[in-house]
């Protein structure tokens, strides 16, 4: 069996400064591939490097993350579209970008500026994008609605109900990003995946947040997919094995993997 974690942020030097040896874990637990989505403009040198020391079994993504929009995202925005037009990056997506208002709803008009301007970015490169959404389903939604050309892409961490899938399916053909929350004692979202159904599900940690049962409150890894998979597989009716083929295969097609 071949996974990819689509989701990880495994080269941030202050959680993993055992960055290098996190991969190899991950590539011995039968993770074949990682994406790496960006945060912010202090995340980009450490993801790129650590994706130049396995470009093989890497994959990066360059975005401005909505927590990380203050009064100056614009000029952030403008570094931003620089470094993925870099020659030294080639992304196979643009992310994480979203809308967040959690914690707090100050910035929620740039918030849903940035998320819009990245879109547009996605969509005229050709490149899917990594939605973060949380406590912001209601302006998401708007935003896509509101776009002349609608981009591909994934909503990650989604821990939403049927409704929810129904919302954005209403909206477009998006995948749903599914990590250690399915999980999680108390969790619905187990009920959900059938709804969603294994052909738009994709597999991820969102390390070093959200560890899987039987790691929960421990720093999470991309090797900690198989107890997701396993997880997924009990919910679907499928096996591991027939998870892994289906969310492998669409990892493969929205991020255009050579895996």
């Amino acid at each position: 069996m071949i996974f990819v974690d689509t989701h990880t942020h495994i080269y941030l030097p202050e959680e993993f400064p055992d960055s290098a040896q996190a991969v190899e874990r991950a590539l011995a637990a039968g993770v074949g591939h990682m994406v790496f989505p960006n945060v912010d403009l202090a995340t980009v040198e450490p993801m790129i490097a650590l994706h130049e020391r396995y470009p093989d079994v890497t994959s990066v993504a360059v975005g401005l993350h909505p927590t990380e929009v203050k009064d100056d995202y614009q000029q952030a925005l403008s570094r931003m579209e620089q470094i993925l037009a870099s020659s030294r990056v080639s992304p196979v997506a643009v992310g994480e970008i979203g809308i967040d208002l959690y914690w707090d709803s100050t910035y929620r008009e740039e918030q849903r500026d940035a998320f819009e301007q990245q879109c547009r970015w996605a969509v005229g490169r050709g490149l899917p994008v990594i939605i973060h959404c949380r406590e912001g389903l209601d302006d998401t939604l708007e935003v896509l609605s509101g776009m002349s050309a609608m981009p591909r892409g994934v909503f990650h961490s989604f821990g939403g109900n049927c409704e929810d899938v129904d919302r954005i399916r209403a909206v477009g053909d998006f995948y749903f990003g599914i990590n250690g929350i399915v999980t999680f004692k108390n969790s619905k979202l187990r009920d959900v995946l059938p709804h969603i159904g294994l052909d738009r599900i994709l597999l991820e940690t969102d390390s070093p947040y959200l560890a899987p049962v039987p790691n929960r409150g421990k720093r999470n890894e991309s090797s900690y997919i198989p107890y997701i998979a396993h997880t997924v597989a009990d919910a679907v009716g499928e096996t591991p094995e027939d998870v892994a083929m289906a969310t492998t295969a669409n990892a493969r097609r929205l991020f255009g993997l050579g895996i």
